[in-house]
C-alpha cells in the first residue's frame, strides 16, 4: 500500500520542550496582571482556583480520556473572581482576556523549547512527498504558537490538538479526525510519537503504521503498544518510511 500521509506527536517527538505547571512566578505573573483588572488574587490562590476548576472539568467529562480547556478554565477563573470594575471593562478585552491569560502562565512556566535536531530539515524534504498533519494532546493556546516558534508549524495541514475535542489520545477519534481531513485511509498513513500508549496504541486502533521515536532510549512494553518501527534520530526517519514502502 503506498504511503501518503505522515502524522506527528508534537511534545517530544517534533519539541523538546520543559514545563513547570506548578511554577509559582507563573500564578505570580497571572496575578499581577489580574490586579490591573480589578481582581485581587495571590499567587497560590489563582494557583489553587486553576487547578480547582480544571479538575471540575475532567469530573464533569464522560470520556474514558479527558482532556482539559485551559482558555474555559481561564475564563472561569476571571468569572468567579470579577468584581464591579471587572465587569465594566471593553467586552473585547474581556473576550480576550482568558486566552491571554493561557498563554502568559505557559510562557512563564516554560524553561525549554527547540526543535529536536534536524527536525525541520527532514520535514522540508518529507513534505514533497507526503502530505503531513499534526495529531497532539495539548492546547492550542499553547501547541500552535510553539510549533510556529520553532519553525515548524507551516508544514503541517491539519493540526489535530485535543484541547479542541475534550478527549486525548490514545482516543481513535482524534486519529480519524486528521485521516479525514487528509482523505487518506489509515493503511495509508504512518504515525510518529515518542509514546507506546498514547501514539502507537492510538494510531493502531485506526489501522494506522507507526513509529516511537526514542532520542534517549527504548522503553519496552506490552505487546499492544510495540510500534512497527524504533526511530532514534530524525535523520533516519526517510529510511524508516522506506521501510513500509
Amino acid at each position: 500500500m503506498e504511503i501518503r500521509a505522515l502524522l506527528f506527536d508534537v511534545n517530544g517527538t517534533l519539541v523538546d520542550i520543559e514545563t513547570d505547571e506548578w511554577m509559582e512566578e507563573a500564578y505570580r505573573a497571572v496575578g499581577h496582571f489580574l490586579t490591573y483588572q480589578g481582581i485581587s488574587l495571590r499567587r497560590f490562590e489563582v494557583r489553587d482556583l486553576y487547578f480547582r476548576i480544571m479538575k471540575e472539568q475532567f469530573a464533569a467529562s464522560k470520556e474514558i480520556y479527558p482532556e482539559f480547556d485551559a482558555v474555559a478554565v481561564w475564563r472561569e477563573v476571571i468569572r468567579r473572581s470579577a468584581t464591579a470594575y471587572t465587569r465594566s471593562l471593553d467586552p473585547e478585552k474581556l473576550l480576550r482576556m482568558p486566552l491571554f491569560l493561557a498563554e502568559l502562565q505557559r510562557g512563564v512556566s516554560r524553561k525549554r523549547l527547540c526543535a529536536f535536531p534536524q527536525t525541520q530539515a527532514i520535514l522540508a524534504g518529507l513534505k514533497t512527498r507526503y502530505r503531513l498533519a499534526v495529531v497532539s494532546d495539548a492546547q492550542s493556546a499553547f501547541a500552535v504558537p510553539e510549533l510556529r516558534a520553532v519553525g515548524l508549524a507551516d508544514y503541517f495541514a491539519p493540526i489535530i490538538i485535543s484541547g479542541d475535542y475534550g478527549f486525548r489520545k490514545p482516543d481513535p477519534r482524534l486519529f480519524q479526525a486528521a485521516l479525514t481531513e487528509l482523505q487518506v485511509r489509515p493503511e495509508e498513513a504512518i504515525f510518529i510519537g515518542n509514546d507506546r500508549f498514547r501514539d502507537v496504541l492510538g494510531a493502531r486502533r485506526v489501522g494506522m503504521k507507526t513509529i516511537l521515536f526514542c532520542p534517549n532510549a527504548n522503553p519496552g512494553g506490552p505487546p499492544e503498544t510495540e510500534p512497527d518501527y524504533i526511530l532514534y534520530q530524525y535523520a533516519d526517519l526517510p529510511r524508516a518510511i522506506e521501510f513500509f514502502t
